[in-house]
């Protein structure tokens, strides 16, 4: 089959020494197997993307910098009857961490969340006494790879509010509280491939670091999934990622619980290289989901 694997420019990976190069180990594998493989920049205007059996977002790692030109390119895709994987209806909904919103009404578990709006003032006082806690971590609801991410204790927030009240006259953010599970035993991360289980990861932080992405200098280390944990992230990816090809489901366990962090589903690193048969498994899904 004909594919299209998204990505962006410029072809530069967020990857560090001891992480192979996923977007070409994938490549090569589907190529091995038979199926023609092309990397396509989704703001390329001259790609004709009625051409492929189906495209594949791989890592378009630049859309959340561009995200209203992103959302005018997913229409362009539905208008012309492509087929997207992952589905444009999930993408556009996954994009802007409200979506977390929509679990929580459902009854999924996430980190403590409170939304600050674009245009309102940053108040560290409020949040620090909402959440009962010595360290706040603020994002924005569109964002990928840590941008714009801080971690604050009270000193530090009072310090930065004016600059995260500039930020807030841009777009929404949103603030939680730190939970100190991550740095003492991690973020779990659930790989689904085709709407199945496929591997786990425990990420960690550098020391003294919060941010647990690998080309931040974070550590991954397979693991075998806790069945306690695994049947929250089944869950959720059962209700909230069909129609998937992959899925990454993002949390931390703190108090016997598994709070979700995020659901990936748009263009997570799924760790490929580590776990036996995955890319076996992406292509037996990419298979059954292509019409």
């Amino acid at each position: 089959m004909n594919f299209a694997l998204v990505t962006y420019e410029p072809i530069t990976l967020y990857t560090a020494a001891h992480v192979e190069d996923e977007d070409a180990l994938l490549a090569d594998f589907l190529r091995a197997k038979g199926h023609a493989v092309t990397f396509e920049i989704w703001t390329d205007a001259a790609v004709d993307w009625r051409r492929y059996d189906a495209v594949v977002l791989k890592s378009p790692w630049d859309y959340f910098d561009r995200v209203q030109e992103f959302y005018a390119w997913l229409d362009k895709l539905r208008h012309l009857g492509v087929q997207l994987l992952n589905p444009v209806e999930v993408v556009r909904w996954n994009s802007d961490k409200k979506y977390l919103l929509d679990l929580e009404r459902a009854g999924v578990r996430i980190v403590p969340t409170r939304w600050l709006e674009r245009g309102t003032s940053f108040e560290p006082d409020t949040l620090f006494n909402t959440f009962q806690t010595e360290q706040l971590i603020v994002k924005p609801a569109v964002s990928g790879g840590s941008k714009n991410t801080f971690a604050f204790n009270p000193e530090e927030a009072a310090d930065q509010a004016a600059h995260i009240t500039a930020l807030l006259a841009a777009e929404d953010f949103l603030a939680q509280p730190f939970l100190p599970e991550i740095q003492s035993e991690g973020e779990w991360s659930f790989i689904y491939l085709g709407g199945r289980y496929s591997h786990c990861v425990l990420k960690t932080p550098k020391s003294g670091d919060f941010r647990v992405q690998h080309y931040l200098g974070g550590g991954i280390e397979p693991q075998e999934a806790p069945e306690s944990l695994r049947r929250v992230a089944d869950d959720i990816v059962a209700r909230f990622a069909l129609g998937c090809l992959y899925a990454r489901v993002d949390g931390v366990q703190a108090g016997g619980e598994f709070f979700l962090m995020e659901l990936e589903l748009i263009e997570p690193f799924l760790y490929l290289d580590s776990a036996k048969g995955a890319l076996e498994r992406y292509e037996a899904g990419l298979l059954e989901l292509v019409s």
